[in-house]
């Protein structure tokens, strides 16, 4: 064949392909109404493994890479659980015939939850100066409103939020109202105030971000403010998907957040500052490639664009910042008398505490 004959195969092997991808999708939702007309859930690691074992040893007697047949199925299984995840959470019907309001619902996770809250059933309305989301009612200000919803959602900044919560407070909505922001401290006085004002509040952490399709390994954190029924509705929200719950205290949640977030997020802004900063290796170090180094700069690479005002709001906001702060400043350190005294235990202690440490938090993914 020539060139253009190869490639006019290749194309249409292609379209072959991806209509044997649009038929197995179109299974899966056979198999997610099979296994909700049965109460199965909507992960089964074992038969995951068969398949990707069997996608290795198919590939083996076809002379492909079993890595890549691996890779190609994962991505497949990924696709099928959140086509099955949809369809159980809109089955579900949660919110059918109920309201929702969501007090900048036009934000990056504000849009979020406007869109999961929908796919529930909920009559979903957006309160956000920022403007409109197509195919969801408007409200100029949600100050001008009954406030008669059933559940409310505060999704604007930190510090705003805090605000809203002490403004709810003195209307004492009927509804279950929560916050969705990555750090509690700052909003101590208002969950206060709605408590205080006998409102069913509680607090909402979902951990992951507004592109997120599929929640099976992500957690989302339910905040104790003191109202049981607040939490369990919260939670009901999810019950449909595959997330994993955790209720904690206020502060247990923020001095954890001081790791998760504030500690990762500081480790990266060093890295890249670092990089940065090397002056005239910098343009070279662009050229040069490593597994560690590529993987690194990729995560790096993602934390540098976020937005500077909310990590260093996730940095300065949190009543527990300094110490996930103290603690990298202090490994740092260690790591450099280790190397600067030539103290080799030193060094091989401190990656064999790591090792220990990390061997534990090995999750399937």
């Amino acid at each position: 064949m020539t060139l253009d004959e190869i490639r006019t195969r290749l194309s249409a092997l292609d379209a072959q392909l991806l209509a044997l991808v649009a038929e197995r999708q179109q299974l899966s939702r056979e198999v997610a109404e099979a296994k909700r007309a049965t109460g199965l859930g909507t992960r089964d690691f074992q038969r995951e493994r068969d398949v990707l074992m069997r996608a290795r040893a198919t590939a083996q007697s076809l002379d492909l890479s079993p890595d890549l047949a691996e890779s190609v199925l994962r991505l497949l299984i990924r696709g099928s659980l959140t086509t099955q995840e949809r369809l159980r959470v809109a089955a579900a019907g949660r919110g059918s015939g109920r309201s929702a309001l969501v007090i900048g619902g036009a934000g990056k996770m504000g849009r979020w939850f406007v869109e999961f809250l929908a796919s529930q059933g909920y009559n979903v309305a957006i309160a956000d100066p920022a403007g409109r989301v197509e195919g969801f009612a408007n409200i100029a200000d949600w100050r001008e409103t009954a406030l008669d919803h059933d559940l409310i959602v505060v999704a604007t900044p930190l510090q705003i939020a805090n605000k809203v919560l002490q403004e709810l407070a003195a209307r004492k909505p009927r509804g279950i109202v929560f916050d969705i922001g990555s750090l509690k401290s700052p909003l101590r006085s208002g969950i206060k105030a709605m408590q205080e004002a006998g409102c069913r509040i509680t607090s909402v952490h979902p951990m992951f971000g507004p592109d997120t399709e599929l929640l099976s390994g992500r957690h989302v954190i339910f905040i104790d403010a003191g109202n049981a029924e607040a939490i369990e509705e919260a939670r009901s929200l999810f019950a449909s998907t595959m997330a994993e719950h955790v209720v904690m205290s206020l502060d247990e949640h923020d001095r954890l957040i001081a790791y998760v977030l504030g500690l990762s997020h500081a480790l990266n802004i060093a890295f890249f500052t670092a990089l940065a900063n090397s002056g005239e290796a910098a343009p070279r170090l662009a050229q040069l490639s490593s597994t560690t180094y590529d993987a690194q700069v990729d995560v790096a690479t993602r934390v540098a664009r976020e937005s500077p005002e909310l990590y260093f709001e996730i940095q300065s906001l949190n009543d527990y910042g300094r110490e996930s702060l103290t603690a990298l400043r202090d490994a740092v350190e260690r790591l450099w008398s280790s190397v600067a005294n030539n103290d080799a235990p030193e060094f091989a202690a401190m990656m064999r505490r790591g090792r220990e440490y990390l061997a534990g938090r090995v999750r399937e993914t």
